[in-house]
C-alpha cells in the first residue's frame, strides 16, 4: 500500500486530518500464509479468526470467503458473523459469558458453544431438555498448566470434577455432540506452544476421546516493523515457527491414531496486526521547559500500543521544516499520558502528517469515544478508495442519551 504526500492531501481534502488505512490485501496475504504453515505440517488445519482483535465487517467477511471460521464472545460478535454471511456450523462462541436468549437459537441453528463454565453447562442441559428432537454441537473450554505463570481464569481445570461431569454428561447425553475440544493461553512466547498442544493430547489420550475439531486458541505474534520487533524481550516467532511447535505434536500423535480431526488455531494479531495504518496531521509544535511537544490529530487511544514506541514515519506535506530532537508527538486529548510516539528525532513541520504503523489489533475495536468521535477507516489496498467505516459524528455517539 503506497502512501505519499500526493495520496495523503487527497484522502484529507474527502476524509480530514486524521483516518486509519487499512489493507485488506495485506490481510488476505497473512491469512493464507499463516494456514499454510499449519497445513504445511497438519493438513487438516484451519484459522478460526478472533473478532474481538478487529471486527471490520470486510475482515470478518474475506475470512468467511477463504473459509474459515468465526471465533467470536458476544451476541454482538455472532451477529456481525451472520451479517458478513457466516453460516452458523461456521461459527464458534467462546467468551464466559453468553446471552442465553440468543445462545439457545444460534444452537438450533447449528453453531458451536464451547462451554466455559458449570453454570452455563447447566444452561445448556436446559436448552437440552427443551429440544430433545434437536442434535445441539458444543465444546469444552479446557484449562490446564503450561508453565507460563498464569493461572487462566477461561474454561474448566481439566483436573477438576466440573469438567469430568460436564464431559461425561455432554458425551451421554442423546442429542448434544461434543465436537470440539478448545483452550486458551494469552501468553504470545513460542516456549509455551509446544506445552498448550502436548496438554490437549494428553487429554485426549485421558479421556479416550477424539473430537472433530481441536482448537487451541490463539496468542501468537504477528509480522512487525523491525524497530517494532527491537523493543520485544526475545526473538519474535514467524507463522512457520508456531507451527511446528504445534503442529508437529499433533501430526505424530495423530499418524499412529489414524485419524485426523481439524485443528484449528484462534489468531487475531497475528493475521491483522500489520493491516491498518493511522494517520494525523500536526497541529502545533511547541517547546516547554526544554522538551519538545507535537500535537496531533489523534490520540494514543487511536493506537492502542503503551509502553512501546509504534513504528513511525512522518510525511512532509510542503510546510517548511526544522529538525528537532527528542520530540514527543502528542495527542488532542487532555491526558497527560497522551503520548503517541516518544524521543523522535527529524525534520518536522506544521501540517506533516505521522504514519504509524502496526495498529490493526485492537486499535479500532478498542478506541472509547473519548473527547472526540472515532475517525474514518479507508482500504486503499486495491488501487481504489473503499469507505470501510466513515467518520462517527455527534449523533452516532449521542443518540442514545436523553437531552
Amino acid at each position: 500500500m503506497e502512501i505519499n504526500s500526493k495520496i495523503i492531501k487527497e484522502l484529507q481534502a474527502d476524509y480530514g486530518e486524521a483516518f486509519y488505512l487499512l489493507d485488506s490485501a495485506q490481510f488476505r496475504q497473512n491469512f493464507t500464509e499463516l494456514k499454510a504453515a499449519f497445513n504445511a505440517i497438519y493438513p487438516h488445519s484451519n484459522i478460526a479468526y478472533s473478532y474481538k482483535t478487529n471486527y471490520t465487517p470486510k475482515l470478518c467477511r474475506i475470512v468467511n470467503e477463504m473459509g474459515g471460521y468465526a471465533e467470536v464472545v458476544s451476541e454482538m460478535e455472532l451477529e456481525i458473523a451472520r451479517r458478513v454471511g457466516c453460516a452458523a456450523n461456521r461459527i464458534i462462541w467462546n467468551g464466559p459469558i453468553k446471552n442465553v436468549t440468543v445462545m439457545e437459537q444460534f444452537l438450533l441453528d447449528g453453531g458451536t458453544v464451547n462451554i466455559d463454565s458449570r453454570e452455563e453447562l447447566d444452561v445448556v442441559r436446559g436448552i437440552g431438555q427443551r429440544h430433545s428432537d434437536a442434535v445441539l454441537h458444543v465444546g469444552l473450554r479446557c484449562n490446564y498448566d503450561v508453565a507460563d505463570g498464569v493461572v487462566s481464569r477461561f474454561g474448566f481445570d481439566v483436573d477438576g470434577a466440573d469438567f469430568r461431569e460436564a464431559f461425561d454428561f455432554v458425551t451421554s447425553a442423546n442429542n448434544l455432540k461434543l465436537i470440539n475440544l478448545q483452550c486458551h493461553f494469552a501468553k504470545r512466547q513460542i516456549d509455551y506452544w509446544p506445552a498448550r498442544a502436548q496438554g490437549m493430547v494428553d487429554l485426549l489420550k485421558r479421556l479416550d476421546f477424539i473430537p472433530e475439531r481441536i482448537d487451541i486458541g490463539g496468542g501468537l505474534y504477528g509480522k512487525m516493523a523491525d524497530d517494532l520487533r527491537a523493543q520485544f524481550s526475545g526473538k519474535i516467532p514467524d507463522y512457520a515457527s508456531y507451527a511446528k511447535a504445534a503442529a508437529t505434536v499433533f501430526a505424530d500423535y495423530f499418524k499412529a491414531n489414524g485419524v485426523q480431526p481439524e485443528l484449528l488455531i484462534e489468531p487475531g494479531s497475528a493475521v491483522v496486526g500489520d493491516c491498518m495504518k493511522f494517520l494525523a496531521t500536526v497541529k502545533t509544535i511547541k517547546q516547554v521547559r526544554g522538551k519538545w511537544f507535537a500535537t496531533v490529530m489523534g490520540s494514543q487511544k487511536n493506537i492502542s500500543m503503551t509502553g512501546i514506541n509504534p513504528p513511525i514515519e512522518v510525511v512532509a506535506m510542503g510546510g517548511e521544516r526544522r529538525h528537532y530532537a527528542d520530540l514527543d508527538f502528542v495527542g488532542f486529548t487532555c491526558i497527560e499520558g497522551d503520548v503517541l510516539h516518544r524521543n523522535y528525532t527529524g525534520d518536522l513541520a506544521l501540517a506533516d502528517v505521522i504514519v504509524i504503523s502496526n495498529c490493526g489489533s485492537y486499535s479500532l475495536v478498542m478506541k472509547p469515544p473519548f473527547i472526540l468521535p472515532n475517525f474514518p477507516v479507508l482500504d486503499i489496498s486495491e488501487g481504489k478508495t473503499e469507505v470501510i467505516k466513515r467518520g462517527e459524528t455527534f449523533d452516532d455517539l449521542f443518540h442514545t442519551f436523553n437531552f
